[in-house]
């Protein structure tokens, strides 16, 4: 069938109201199409980071480097290739966990030729790759890098208040009655702080901050937070004069940092995708379906909001009675 007569066909399908089968409709694109819509319904990355990559001249159709943003390409004759890896439609999306050690940059590329986590992710192999917030230079643990543009936008929008688990060594001997403070929300310079859940953790939960032990003059706690701000944890827990030694982030909307040595990678499970594409799961659904192969993601309208124990619990409570709902 020429292109001709699909388009007829197409248009006399649409007046009389006939419907195409989804099993084929999934398969049909545009004749043409402009370059950064193509490099982003083929996953590589979202359509304003398309168009970093044309303007980098990290784009080439048929060979020849594509630069202008109006380009258009054709669908189904035209060779496209990102960093010199082809590129095609229905290849999907990419999306895995770094485990980010010290001394890296997150971004992609820096000026001074500091160490950056680009260094460490497949670029070749997945073009388009960015990752998902931010992690400071000194910070270790879990990262996620996509080529979604659209999820990586929803993780890390304001309203969607998608829990981030982080562990710290700080400064100084610290109670579970000084975590109070950042239970009920502690003000920064910046505004006031949602709730966050904390708690003081053993030697053996806080090796990644701690592998030779909590040492006299420190303490290892556990803080979840559901904002982004910059350098957030650090200025929480200085707030309330115990300053960050050392901080390790293990857990993102329900995935834990696991399967995957410090400095490497790993693609995500469908399961994981999905928790992410539904929000992510909250801490205490987080850990009773941790091992659950067959746990499906929790709708996050479901949610409830976990403000933390206020005042002191019983010594025979568990974290999770303390802590969750």
């Amino acid at each position: 069938m020429t292109r001709t007569n699909e388009a007829r066909e197409a248009r006399t399908a649409s007046a009389t109201g006939a419907t195409t089968p989804a099993s084929d409709a999934q398969h049909v694109y545009p004749h043409t199409m402009r370059l950064q819509r193509f490099l982003a319904r083929a996953g590589v990355a979202s359509r304003r980071g398309s168009e970093d990559l044309m303007t980098a001249g990290r784009v080439t159709v048929n060979g020849q480097v594509a630069t202008e943003l109006g380009t258009k390409v054709d669908v189904d004759r035209d060779h496209i290739e990102v960093d010199g890896m082809p590129v095609k439609l229905d290849q999907g999306a990419v999306y895995l966990m770094l485990y980010k050690p010290t001394g890296y940059l997150t971004t992609m590329s820096d000026p001074q030729e500091r160490p950056c986590v680009a260094d460490l992710v497949p670029r070749d192999r997945f073009p388009g790759l960015f990752p998902v917030g931010r992690l400071d230079r000194d910070t270790t643990g879990l990262l996620l890098f996509t080529t979604d543009g659209d999820l990586s936008q929803d993780l890390l929008h304001p309203s969607k208040h998608v829990y981030k688990t982080y562990q710290a060594l700080v400064d100084g001997h610290l109670t579970d009655r000084d975590l109070e403070p950042l239970r009920r929300g502690i003000e920064l310079d910046d505004g006031l702080c949602q709730p966050a859940i904390c708690r003081v953790i053993t030697a053996r939960e806080a090796e990644a901050v701690a592998p030779q032990g909590v040492k006299p003059g420190t303490t290892a706690v556990e803080v979840i937070i559901r904002e982004g701000r910059k350098n957030q944890v650090k200025r929480m827990l200085s707030k309330i004069h115990h300053p960050v030694i050392r901080l390790h982030r293990c857990n993102f909307a329900g995935l834990e940092l696991k399967d995957v040595a410090k400095g490497s990678w790993r693609e995500l499970t469908d399961r994981e995708v999905q928790i992410l594409k539904a929000g992510g799961i909250p801490p205490k659904q987080a850990s009773s379906k941790r091992d659950d192969p067959n746990a499906t993601a929790v709708n996050p309208a479901t949610r409830t909001r976990h403000h933390g124990s206020h005042g002191s619990a019983p010594k025979r409570n568990t974290y999770r009675e303390r802590y969750t709902d």
